[in-house]
């Protein structure tokens, strides 16, 4: 059996907790926090403002040599204005199970997101993540920090604060 990665991020955000929660549990926020370059596409029309238990989406991305994955995701849990989980149904993992996390905090909100996450393939799934799929997720989370940034502010003296297990 191959191994399960473990990608912990977490990031402050200056702003109320509804506006945070609201801004993701929108699913079509999902492409602002998305890297233009993975030319992520919804391909289903996503029902309600909010995410809920049960919600699916599906997509097109083009994560590597531009050759496009069909991915379809499930949210499977859900508690308003504490977390949501995301799974694959369908995609590129043999495993996906992404939590994001928004807890109040003085002056603003912290959000962790704990995303564990199996290839398929055994050892060249093993030998994948070591060369291209760690450092894909290290750029999105990234990008995402900086664009969370972008649109909510920059916490006083905060960096990045991410891990790969």
């Amino acid at each position: 059996m191959s191994k399960i990665y473990c990608l912990y991020s977490r990031q402050n955000v200056p702003a109320k907790l509804e506006e945070v929660w609201q801004f993701f549990s929108d699913a079509k926020n999902l492409l602002t926090v998305t890297p233009p370059q993975l030319n992520l596409k919804v391909t289903n029309e996503v029902y309600g403002a909010t995410v809920y238990a049960g919600q699916v989406m599906t997509y097109t991305v083009k994560p590597l040599l531009r050759v496009p994955l069909s991915w379809m995701t499930e949210i499977t849990h859900v508690e308003p204005l504490k977390y949501f989980v995301d799974e694959q149904r369908k995609g590129p993992y043999k495993l996906w199970h992404h939590q994001h996390h928004f807890k109040a905090i003085e002056g603003g909100v912290e959000m962790t997101d704990l995303v564990h996450y199996r290839l398929p393939l055994g050892l060249i799934g093993t030998l994948a993540n070591s060369l291209v799929v760690k450092k894909e997720l290290e750029n999105i989370f990234s990008y995402r920090y900086k664009k969370i940034e972008e649109l909510f502010g920059s916490w006083p003296g905060s960096k990045m604060e991410m891990r790969m297990k």
